[in-house]
């Protein structure tokens, strides 16, 4: 038997909208893993353009930014499939415009929406599917890997991810009262996803965290779906209310020597400038 011991056993996964997906990524390892994976996408554009990835695969359509949409789907689903064995949500979306803004310059129109779809679609899934659920079914969402850090080009989105990383603590404490359903975050590092790619000046901040994981190779789609796909087994049954940081060290290497000798390459050297002057011994 698989160590992980998912034959049989039937999920539903948020969040796929292309083979660079981490949802997509999470769905196959279950698949090979055994498992029945049912998948829910935003609209029915997307299930049409999925047609070749998915191919006969169950497939429904749910667009969380609509009120009522989870509850609509849990209709839907949950008594032809449950009892589910566990839920995967990777959704998020923030409105970057070309012109981005400073963070004080947010839109209260643009943080509620990726707030609604980012964050709060977690817990209207949660309470929808509650009754669709094994007693000791997992839910896995994909964070961050540092909630501390304040990138700008990141923008609103941080502090969201923060809510949703605090969100699942509170569904954790919340479903113990009267089940053994887990929740649970992967905070990954910087991947290589169609959906990062609309994050303004991405790229240089992807190659940037490849320089400062320990191993100077960037973090891999995969390598956050094993973890997610450890997090939905009964093997982290204690592990509840947690983040899992995936990040290949990048967290820890703030000072990696290589990084900081090619931030130093300045036009000006560092004796021309004298702020930075090593201090002479008296």
């Amino acid at each position: 038997m698989s160590f992980l011991a998912l034959a049989g056993k039937t999920y539903l996964v948020f969040g796929v909208a292309n083979r660079k997906s981490v949802a997509w990524a999470v769905g196959r390892t279950l698949e090979e893993e055994g498992a029945r994976v049912v998948y829910s996408v935003r609209s029915e554009d997307r299930r049409k353009s999925l047609d070749g990835l998915l191919g006969a695969r169950a497939v429904h359509v749910c667009d969380v930014e609509q009120e009522g949409a989870a509850e609509r789907l849990a209709a839907e689903v949950g008594s032809k499939y449950g009892p589910l064995q566990g839920l995967v949500h990777s959704i998020a979306f923030a409105r970057y415009a070309a012109d981005f803004k400073s963070f004080q310059d947010t839109k209260r129109a643009d943080f509620l929406q990726a707030m609604t779809i980012s964050c709060f679609s977690l817990v209207e899934i949660a309470r929808a599917f509650r009754p669709h659920l094994a007693r000791d079914a997992s839910v896995v969402t994909i964070g961050i890997s540092s909630l501390l850090v304040t990138p700008d080009n990141y923008g609103y989105m941080g502090p969201i991810k923060a809510a949703l990383d605090s969100t699942v603590r509170f569904l954790a404490k919340s479903f113990s009262a009267d089940t053994g359903v887990r929740f649970n975050v992967v905070g990954s590092g910087p991947l290589k996803t169609s959906a990062s790619a609309g994050i303004p000046g991405y790229l240089e901040s992807y190659l940037y965290a490849e320089k400062l994981t320990y191993r100077k190779r960037a973090l891999e789609t995969q390598e956050v779906a094993n973890a997610a796909v450890f997090l939905l087994s009964g093997r982290s049954s204690g592990l509840n209310g947690t983040t899992l940081v995936v990040d290949a060290g990048l967290g820890s290497n703030y000072f990696d020597q290589e990084v900081i000798r090619l931030a130093m390459r300045t036009p000006a050297s560092l004796e021309q400038t004298p702020n930075l002057k090593a201090p002479k011994a008296k």
